[in-house]
């Protein structure tokens, strides 16, 4: 029996974007005993769990606190997908970012160490800063690694910790790289360019991409490693049912695409012509900007998982027609 049928399953940020992906994958298994924890506040995030079924929901402040006062009531849970944090690559607040990415999830961790449950964790390509210190996904590569903000820097620490404590030879973490899809709505400025793209697509016919300010990057051909959410999710819930996994792994492609090739997906699903306009970076983001990530899925592959990637313009199209277009979430379909 999988880890994933043999008791409750533990999903923090379970209403946010990939926590919600991750529920909807789920309950494609007809697995539906499920935890959901998080944090609702005035967004419409409670949205993407309206179409999913789990078994109950918790605020996850309350969670940490019945871990540490009655922990005995969560005997029942066999794995724990720790997804939620802060997202926001802009936060100034480090007191905020800290307590919330970093100490929230060394509570979890110690926590489902000491009880022997699955603890899977999602870091963040973030840690990898500007990439020329590479994008091994090795755990001894960790030390080596510089982010450029401070919401990095606090998934970064939590990696440090567990790699210092030899955590990373019992649990697995995540290092998501650009992930989209539906059930982003909530996320604002925050969302992937396909969500926000898609829009100014709609309103207007045109889109602004970022000028470039790097010699080897001209407008629009900066790089990234796109990755549709149904494939991401494919490879946690893998990752969390492989017998041995273990340590860091990169959550990605492990193709690189510049954000003209996205977003002319997206004008070939929407059947309009290429009209895309270069704008002004802010001067903030200008030394904090990722010019190009690629994510070397080697040790993924290596854990077994085989499943082909969608080509980028085959999930581009899905994420659309299928869902943005009719203003769709996972589990709407029918």
């Amino acid at each position: 029996m999988s880890i994933l049928e043999s008791g409750k399953i533990v999903v923090t940020g379970g209403a946010g974007f990939i926590g919600s992906s991750l529920i909807w994958a789920l309950n494609e298994r007809d697995i539906d005993n499920i935890l959901v924890i998080d944090r609702m506040g005035e967004d419409d995030k409670f949205k993407n769990l309206v179409p999913l079924r789990f078994d109950d929901f918790k605020d996850a402040d309350r969670f940490l606190a019945d871990l540490e006062s009655r922990p005995g009531q969560f005997d029942d849970v066999s794995a724990v997908f720790h997804l939620g944090a802060c997202t926001d690559t802009t936060e100034r607040d480090s007191h905020y970012l800290i307590r919330n990415n970093y100490e929230y999830t060394r509570t979890m961790a110690l926590w489902a160490l000491d009880k022997g449950k699955r603890f899977i964790y999602a870091s963040s390509a973030a840690t990898y800063g500007d990439g020329s210190r590479g994008m091994s996904d090795a755990d001894d590569w960790i030390g080596k690694l510089r982010p450029l903000n401070m919401y990095g820097y606090s998934k970064h620490l939590f990696d440090l910790f567990a790699r210092r404590h030899g955590m990373l030879d019992n649990i697995v973490g995540l290092k998501y790289f650009n992930i989209f899809g539906t059930n982003e709505y909530q996320k604002g400025d925050m969302r992937s360019l396909v969500h926000k793209a898609f829009e100014q697509i709609r309103s207007s016919g045109r889109v602004g991409l970022f000028k470039s300010y790097h010699p080897d990057y001209r407008d629009g051909e900066q790089m990234r490693d796109f990755l549709y959410v149904k494939d991401a999710v494919a490879m946690t819930l893998h990752l969390a049912e492989k017998s041995g996994a273990a340590g860091i792994f990169n959550i990605g492609s492990g193709e690189a695409n510049t954000w003209i090739s996205l977003v002319s997906a997206i004008f070939t699903a929407l059947e309009k012509p290429e009209e895309i306009d270069f704008i002004d970076m802010p001067e903030s983001l200008r030394f904090k900007y990722q010019y190009f990530t690629r994510a070397d899925i080697s040790k993924l592959q290596k854990a077994g998982y085989e499943k082909q990637v969608t080509p980028l313009a085959e999930a581009v199209a899905d994420c659309v027609k299928n869902y943005l277009v009719p203003g769709k979430r996972l589990g709407e379909e029918n």
